[in-house]
């Protein structure tokens, strides 16, 4: 679809987008134009809001950002290179190679063997995959210590696009797509914010937008019990968002496991929390809405993605600020990095799979009318990652109490940016070395280096071997420090936990090197905000 012709489109939306939509008792009613637009508002929205937050993107932590944006619509022209897009876009690809309806594990083989980097959930589920660890257990908290993270909120915009008044079956493909890098919380991301776009298309009330999308996930889960939180801060506070995400951060702040014990957090919760504080506080304004979720800080390129894209779908793309509009418009045929998609044809295949979705539920679509079978939310059954679990310690591999080396292992140097050097890891090739670490808790998450040169371990807890781990990585030239081992759920008391070089590798890998940096320590007990009372009850 060339400019020109979105222009039309967007014109002809303008004209339509009020009176279109209708109930009837067992199917909503929404004309071409108007689901077309709204589409289009939606990955309008999620392009403006990520270049928005992108220069701000993790430079808050644990505060507020109170430096100054600058932000104009040429910037959206840098959504093309955001993981934001293509990631999901990456999914969205799936389905137009292998059908709507395409298992999970080739949804996972295509984004696994992608030629861009990737980060935390999704970074483990790529590295599961190439060591046969397939969906669902590839998002799980056994094989994946980010389960809660934000990856799957961030990427499962294009399900609720294209389940219009749908959420039972956006609900469906979520529980698909989401366990492939994540669990529990950080599946409940996603399935929220697919809700939140799939109950926008036929309400315009944001607080009754976000207590529909609630529907779907468990009440249980501390995902419900954060954003139920915002919603009494936001009560309190109506005019006062500064003095609610204060409040909010004293609750909910230090609940993590990913990057435990630092002000990093990309929990899937609290940044989702962090979506819902822009859309309440931002009243409807687009601009408002994008201040607000990008000042709460943490990944604040990611919320206002998500929370703009909100608005881009009640408003649809005809009712975003024109300067907004005409730079997406700018920018509509050009491709995002590592995908066969631009916006206009992310539009144009997303509106072909609400379509079918629609009519696989019952429903009928013509050139007139599109009539949408209603469907009731249905929560989920309540996953939790790492019940009772919180961090206790960290302890370096460099002149800390209770870690032992045995046979040839030396320390990894490296050269940092001020051009000093540093000892980073210590390392083995050899068949046999030891290294073995004493600590107290229930829980411990070893981290090392994944490189292309990265060989295989044997993992032993109190003596028994728990898995054997291979170390390699060597995708989209990636090599990272991540957590290569981790078991919760121990006794509490003393613990012994032993690496235990095999000397053998992957055929792709350069070397059988085993690198450690640190470990993690966990212990069971009360979380923070568990009995917490805000300052106000």
């Amino acid at each position: 679809m060339k400019i020109i012709k979105i222009l039309a489109f967007a014109a002809a939306a303008i004209m339509a987008v009020s009176g279109c939509t209708s109930s009837s008792k067992d199917y909503r009613e929404i004309s071409p134009v108007v689901l077309k637009d709204k589409i289009a508002g939606g990955w309008a929205g999620k392009m403006i809001g990520v270049t928005y937050g992108a220069p701000t993107e993790f430079r808050a932590q644990g505060r507020i950002y109170e430096d100054s944006i600058r932000w104009k619509p040429s910037d959206i022209r840098g959504s093309m290179w955001q993981d934001d897009i293509y990631v999901q876009l990456t999914f969205l690809m799936t389905m137009d190679q292998y059908g709507i309806d395409a298992p999970a594990k080739k949804f996972q083989e295509l984004f696994a063997k992608a030629g861009y980097p990737l980060w935390h959930a999704n970074m483990q589920a790529r590295k599961n995959y190439h060591d046969s660890i397939f969906a669902p257990l590839s998002g799980s908290p056994e094989y994946n210590l980010h389960a809660d993270d934000i990856d799957f909120q961030i990427e499962a915009d294009y399900i609720g696009f294209m389940c219009p008044g749908m959420p039972a079956t956006a609900l469906a493909i979520a529980d698909k797509i989401g366990h492939i890098m994540n669990y529990g919380d950080g599946v409940y991301g996603g399935v929220f914010v697919a809700a939140l776009y799939a109950e926008a298309y036929f309400e315009n009330n944001i607080p009754a937008i976000i207590e529909k999308a609630l529907l779907s996930i468990p009440s249980e889960s501390d995902y419900y019990k954060i954003i139920k939180d915002v919603i009494k801060l936001h009560g309190h506070y109506p005019s006062d968002w500064r003095a609610a995400w204060q409040e909010l951060e004293n609750k909910w702040g230090s609940v993590q496991i990913c990057k435990a014990g630092t002000t990093f957090n990309i929990d899937a919760k609290l940044n989702g929390a962090y979506i819902v504080m822009g859309l309440l506080y931002g009243e409807g304004d687009p601009m408002k809405t994008l201040e607000i979720s990008t000042r709460c800080g943490q990944d604040s390129d990611c919320n206002p993605s998500n929370a703009l894209a909100v608005l881009g779908v009640i408003k649809g793309f005809s009712g975003l600020p024109e300067e907004m509009q005409q730079g997406v418009l700018a920018m509509g045929d050009s491709m995002f990095i590592h995908t066969t998609h631009s916006f206009n044809s992310a539009v144009a295949a997303t509106y072909s799979y609400a379509v079918e979705s629609i009519e696989k539920d019952g429903g009928r679509a013509d050139e007139e009318i599109i009539k949408i079978k209603i469907q009731e939310p249905v929560a989920p059954a309540l996953e939790v990652s790492f019940p009772n679990l919180v961090f206790d310690r960290r302890i370096s591999v460099f002149g800390e109490e209770g870690w032992k080396f045995t046979g040839g292992w030396k320390a990894h140097t490296i050269t940092t940016r001020d051009n000093k050097t540093r000892d980073q890891a210590m390392f083995s090739a050899n068949a046999g070395d030891v290294a073995e670490l004493s600590f107290n808790g229930t829980g411990i998450a070893i981290d090392g280096n994944w490189y292309r040169d990265g060989g295989k371990a044997e993992i032993y807890i109190d003596g028994t071997l728990h898995r054997n781990i291979d170390t390699y990585y060597w995708f989209a030239g990636q090599q990272h420090t991540e957590t290569i081992w981790h078991i919760t759920g121990l006794q509490p008391g003393n613990h012994v936990a032993k690496v235990i070089v095999k000397g053998e590798k992957r055929p792709e890998s350069e070397g059988t090197k085993v690198y450690l940096t640190s470990a993690t320590i966990f212990r069971t007990g009360a979380k923070k905000n568990e009995d917490f009372k805000f300052s106000f009850e």
